[in-house]
C-alpha cells in the first residue's frame, strides 16, 4: 500500500506533448471498441484516460475501495456525476470477491482505478476538468501591480456605469465578462509597452516592477474576480430610494453620505464575512461545481491558453479552430445578429406567431402568447439567446437536469395558473393572469399611500376604508412556490447532504482551532480530513500551496460589518431596533448552506427575499422601513470566486478591495443622483423612471405596513398559500422515498424537488423589471433552454466529448459577451436619441392582447370585488 504522504499531495502527470508521444504505445494491443466504452462510462476523454492511467497502475486496491466509499457517500445523490460510473462504483464495492479474487474482476477493477486516478488527479467531472487545469505553478505572478490597477479600474467602472444606469427604465449592465473582454487588450497593452522600472511602495522599502511581464491568466482571473464583486450594487440602495423620494417617505435624513455608505458596507461585507465562514462547506468540497463560474473560467482559458489540438466532432469532422478564434468567430457573430431581434426585427425576439391568427383571442393569447400570456404551448416562441438567460440559466452553462427540471416545474405550475385564472379563484379572473403588480378591489393598482399616516406606519382605518391588496394568478402561484422551496430545500439538504454537512462542520472547527493546527504539516491535516471520509481532488491539494485565509479574518470582517450596520439604523431616526441586523444574519445563516449546496451543484439560486419579508413583516408589523432592513440583512449570497489556483489571500484582498471601492462609488453616485431634478418621476430626464424602487416599494409596503398576517395569516385572503411549506417537505420525502426503492432507475437521479419548484418561481414577481413592463415571465423563456440543453449536455457530450469540452463553454462566454457588448453599443447609440424603426416587424409584437393584457372577466363602472371575510362574523384584516 502507498504511503500516505505519497496519496496526499499533488502527484506528477504527463505533460501534454509526453501524451502525444506514449499514445500510440499505451494503446497498442487493446482494443479501440473497448477504449471507447471506458470513455463513455467514465464521462471522460481520450486524453483524461491517457493521463490517469499511469497513477491508476500504481494505485492499492485497499486504497481504491476506501476512496471508492467516500466517493459514494459523497455522490450518490449527486445528477451530476456520471450515473453509470456510480453503478459500477456500487458494484465494486458490494462484491466481496473482487478483494479476494480480483483477477476474475480484471475489467470492473481497471475502470475504477481509472475513475479513482481521475478523481485524485483531477475533477470527477467533465464540465470542470474542460475549463480548469490539473497543474500549477505557483511561482506565477499574481499579485502585481498590473493586475491591482486595471482591477481597480475596472471595479471603479462597473460600480458608476450600474448605480448611475440602475435606475433607467430599462436599465444599462455592465457585466463581469464584458470588464473580463476588455481588461485583456489592457493587459497585453500593459506589458508590450509599459517601461520595466522599479516603483517603491510607500510607507515601506520594498519595490515592485511596473512591467513584470507576460500579461498572464491568473493576473487576469484576478482583474475578473474584482470585476464580478464590484458589479454587485448596495441592496440598501433601494431603502434610501424609497426613504428620500417624496412620493414615497419622504424621509430627508437619509441624503447623508454616511448614511448611505454605513448601511451599504454593512450589507455588502456581511456576506463575504459569512460566505468566506461556509468555505468548507460551498467551496473547497469537489462536488461544488459552481456552474456560473465555468463560464469565466473558459473565457479566460480562450484568451490564454495558445495549445490547440484537434478534436473529433459533429458530422465526423475534425476541428481544429483555436479556442480563442473559435470565441472571436461566435463573438462576432452574436455581436451583429443581436442587432435584429433587439432593435431592428424585434418579432425575431417575441415571436407569438399563433397569436397572429387573431389577436384579440383572449384565450389562445393566454395559452400561446408571449408576453401577456403564459406561453405554455408555443413551440417556436423566439429566436433571441438573450431570452434563454432571462433568469442567468444559460442552458450551455448549467446542467442540463438543472434545465429540465426547472422547465418541467414551470410548466406544470402553469397548469396550475391557469385553472386559478380560469375558475376566477381570488377575483383573478377580472385581473391579467401573470404580472407582479398588487391591485386594489376596482381592479387597479394599489395606491399604497392611501393607507398610511403621516409617519408612513400603518393607519387601519384608512386600509379598511380603501381596499385590501389583491395579486395576479402568476403571482399568487409564485408566493406559494416560494414557501415550498425553503422548506424544499433544507430537507433536501438533510436528507441527501447530510454527509457532506458533517464533513464541512468539522473542517469549519478544524480551521477554528488554530492553536492545535500550528506547527502541523498540511499533509498531516489532509490526512485527518481523509480519515474523516473526505477525499481531496488535485485541485484542493494544488490550493494547499498557498497560505490560507484564516476564518477569523472572515470573522472580523463579519463583526465590523455588524457594527456599521448597527450605527447605520442607530444614529439617524429610522423607528427601526438595530437588533433587526441580528435577526438578518440569524436568518441568513439557516439558510446560506443549504441554498449554497444547491447552488454550486446546480447554477440555480434560492433568493430568501420573500421570506425574509414574511419574517420581517410579522416582527415589525405596520413599520416597512424596518422590515426593509431586516430583508437586507437576511437575503445574502455566498462567494464563488475561490477558484482557478489564484492564493487565497489575494482573491480575499481583491474581493475587500473592490467590494469598498464598489461601496464608495455606489454611495458618492446615489447621493449625485438624488439631486437630479424630477428624477423617478412620470417623466424624468435620461429615463431614470426608477422601475426597480417602485417595485421595492410596493412590496414594502404590502408586506411591511399592510404586513403577512393580514395576507397570508388565519384570516388572510391567501392564508392557503401557506400550505406551500409542507408541501414541499413532502414532495422532497416522496421522491427520496422513490429513489430509495429503485436506488438504481437513472431517470429518478436526474429529479431535483428543489430546481422543479424554482422553475415555478419564474413565474411571478422576482424577474427582472423589464420583464415586469411586459407583464411577466412566460414559459416562452424557458422552453427555449430545453432543446439547446438537450443538443448541447446530452447529444454532443455523449457522443463528441472532447469537442463539448474544448468549445462548449467558449460559446456560452462568447453568446453572453456578443449580447452585452451589442446590447451596450445599440443603447448609446440609436436608442439614446430614440431612433426607432416604425414597421411590421416592429409594431406586430404590441398587437391585441400582447400589447394590452386581456382578462376574461369585466368589472362594471362603479363595481368592485366583494370581501371575503363576513363583516358579521370575523373583523376586517
Amino acid at each position: 500500500m502507498d504511503k500516505p504522504e505519497s496519496r496526499d499531495r499533488a502527484l506528477p502527470v504527463l505533460e501534454k506533448t509526453e501524451l502525444t508521444v506514449h499514445t500510440d504505445e499505451v494503446l497498442r494491443g487493446e482494443d479501440a471498441e473497448r477504449i471507447q466504452a471506458i470513455e463513455g462510462h467514465l464521462n471522460a476523454t481520450e486524453d483524461d484516460i491517457l493521463e490517469a492511467k499511469e497513477l491508476a497502475s500504481s494505485m492499492s486496491l485497499d486504497h481504491v475501495r476506501t476512496l471508492m466509499k467516500n466517493v459514494l457517500a459523497i455522490h450518490d445523490g449527486d445528477p451530476n456525476f456520471p450515473h453509470v460510473t456510480l453503478q459500477n462504483i456500487k458494484r465494486f464495492l458490494e462484491n466481496e470477491d473482487v478483494m479476494e479474487h480480483p483477477e476474475k474482476h480484471e475489467q470492473l477493477i481497471e475502470e475504477i482505478k481509472l475513475e479513482a486516478a481521475l478523481i485524485t488527479n483531477n475533477s470527477p467531472y467533465a464540465e470542470v476538468r474542460a475549463v480548469t487545469d490539473n497543474h500549477d505553478d505557483p511561482t506565477t505572478p499574481v499579485s502585481t501591480i498590473r493586475a491591482w490597477t486595471i482591477g481597480i479600474f475596472f471595479s471603479c467602472v462597473l460600480a458608476f456605469v450600474n448605480q448611475l444606469f440602475s435606475i433607467r427604465q430599462p436599465p444599462i449592465r455592465f457585466d463581469t465578462n464584458m470588464a473580463q473582454l476588455l481588461a485583456y487588450p489592457v493587459g497585453k497593452a500593459w506589458e508590450r509597452w509599459m517601461p520595466e522600472a522599479q516603483i517603491r511602495i510607500p510607507f515601506t522599502r520594498q519595490t515592485v516592477n511596473l512591467n513584470p511581464g507576460r500579461f498572464n491568466k491568473k493576473e487576469h482571473m484576478l482583474i475578473a474576480i474584482m470585476a464580478n464583486t464590484s458589479r454587485s450594487l448596495p441592496y440598501t440602495q433601494y431603502i434610501v430610494w424609497t426613504q428620500v423620494l417624496p412620493q414615497y417617505f419622504n424621509q430627508q435624513f437619509a441624503r447623508s453620505f454616511s448614511y448611505i455608505f454605513l448601511n451599504a458596507f454593512a450589507t455588502n461585507f456581511i456576506g463575504y464575512g459569512l460566505a468566506g465562514l461556509t468555505r468548507k462547506f460551498l467551496v473547497y468540497p469537489s462536488y461544488c461545481v459552481w456552474p456560473r463560474s465555468l463560464v469565466t473560467i473558459a473565457l479566460n482559458t480562450a484568451l490564454h491558453n495558445e495549445a490547440n489540438h484537434p478534436v473529433k466532432g459533429p458530422l465526423g469532422k475534425i476541428w481544429n479552430i483555436s479556442r480563442y478564434r473559435f470565441f472571436m468567430i461566435s463573438f462576432t457573430a452574436m455581436f451583429v445578429y443581436f442587432w435584429f431581434p433587439n432593435y431592428i426585427f424585434q418579432v425575431l425576439t417575441y415571436f407569438s406567431w399563433m397569436t397572429w391568427i387573431a389577436p384579440d383571442n383572449v384565450h389562445l393569447n393566454i395559452l400561446t402568447g408571449f408576453q401577456n400570456g403564459l406561453g405554455l404551448f408555443n413551440p417556436l416562441p423566439t429566436f433571441d439567446w438573450n431570452i434563454l438567460n432571462f433568469n442567468e440559466t444559460d442552458p450551455l452553462m448549467v446542467p442540463s437536469f438543472s434545465t429540465f427540471n426547472s422547465a418541467g416545474g414551470m410548466f406544470l405550475a402553469g397548469l396550475v395558473v391557469l385553472a386559478i385564472w380560469y375558475t376566477n379563484t381570488w377575483n383573478t379572473g377580472y385581473l391579467p393572469i401573470n404580472n407582479n403588480r398588487v391591485y386594489d378591489h376596482f381592479g387597479k393598482l394599489y395606491n399604497v399611500s392611501r393607507t398610511l399616516d403621516s409617519r408612513g406606519l400603518m393607519d387601519l382605518d384608512k386600509y379598511r376604508q380603501y381596499s385590501a391588496p389583491y395579486m395576479s394568478a402568476g403571482n399568487i402561484l409564485t408566493y406559494g412556490s416560494f414557501f415550498a422551496i425553503y422548506s424544499a430545500v433544507v430537507t433536501h439538504v438533510i436528507l441527501y447532504h447530510r454527509y457532506e454537512l458533517i464533513m464541512g462542520f468539522k473542517n469549519l472547527f478544524r480551521g477554528l482551532r488554530w492553536r492545535r493546527s500550528k506547527g502541523r504539516t498540511e499533509n498531516e491535516q489532509q490526512n485527518e480530513r481523509a480519515n474523516d471520509g473526505e477525499y481531496l481532488d488535485v485541485h484542493n491539494r494544488l490550493m494547499a500551496a498557498y497560505p490560507e485565509v484564516s476564518e477569523w479574518a472572515f470573522f472580523a470582517t463579519l463583526v465590523i460589518s455588524i457594527v456599521c450596520g448597527v450605527l447605520g439604523i442607530a444614529l439617524w431616526p429610522t423607528n427601526t431596533s438595530p437588533a433587526v441586523v441580528l435577526y438578518g444574519i440569524w436568518l441568513c445563516l439557516m439558510f446560506v448552506i443549504p441554498i449554497g449546496i444547491v447552488a454550486a451543484m446546480t447554477g440555480i439560486e434560492v433568493t430568501l427575499n420573500v421570506l425574509a419579508e414574511f419574517i420581517g413583516g410579522a416582527i415589525v408589523e405596520g413599520n416597512a422601513l424596518a422590515m426593509n432592513f431586516f430583508k437586507s440583512y437576511g437575503v445574502h449570497g455566498t462567494c464563488t470566486d475561490l477558484c482557478e489556483q489564484i492564493p487565497p489571500r489575494v482573491t480575499f484582498a481583491g474581493q475587500m478591495i473592490a467590494t469598498f471601492v464598489s461601496t464608495l462609488i455606489c454611495s458618492g453616485v446615489m447621493k449625485f443622483q438624488m439631486d437630479i431634478k424630477g428624477v423617478c418621476t412620470l417623466d424624468p430626464p435620461m429615463r431614470f423612471k426608477c422601475p426597480g424602487t417602485n417595485t421595492f416599494f410596493t412590496a414594502s409596503v404590502l408586506w411591511g405596513t399592510i404586513g403577512p398576517i393580514r395576507v397570508f395569516g388565519v384570516h388572510g385572503q391567501y392564508k392557503w398559500l401557506l400550505l406551500g411549506f409542507p408541501l414541499g417537505i413532502l414532495l422532497v420525502l416522496f421522491f427520496f422515498g422513490l429513489k430509495k426503492l429503485m436506488p438504481d432507475n437513472r431517470m429518478l437521479r436526474q429529479v431535483h424537488v428543489v430546481a422543479a419548484i424554482a422553475g415555478a418561481l419564474h413565474w411571478g414577481p422576482y424577474m427582472a423589471d423589464y420583464l415586469a413592463q411586459r407583464g411577466g415571465a412566460g414559459f416562452s423563456y424557458m422552453w427555449p433552454s430545453v432543446p439547446v440543453a438537450w443538443f448541447s449536455w446530452l447529444y454532443i457530450r455523449s457522443r463528441y466529448l472532447e469537442f463539448w469540452s474544448k468549445y462548449n463553454f467558449v460559446l456560452s462566454a462568447a453568446l453572453s459577451s456578443g449580447i452585452a457588448i451589442s446590447a451596450i453599443l445599440m443603447l448609446f447609440s440609436v436608442q439614446w436619441v430614440g431612433a426607432n424603426i416604425e414597421w411590421w416587424g416592429n409594431t406586430q409584437i404590441d398587437a391585441g392582447c400582447e400589447g394590452k393584457a386581456c382578462t376574461i372577466f369585466k368589472l362594471a363602472k362603479g363595481e368592485r370585488f366583494y370581501p371575503w371575510w363576513d363583516p358579521n362574523r370575523v373583523p376586517a384584516p
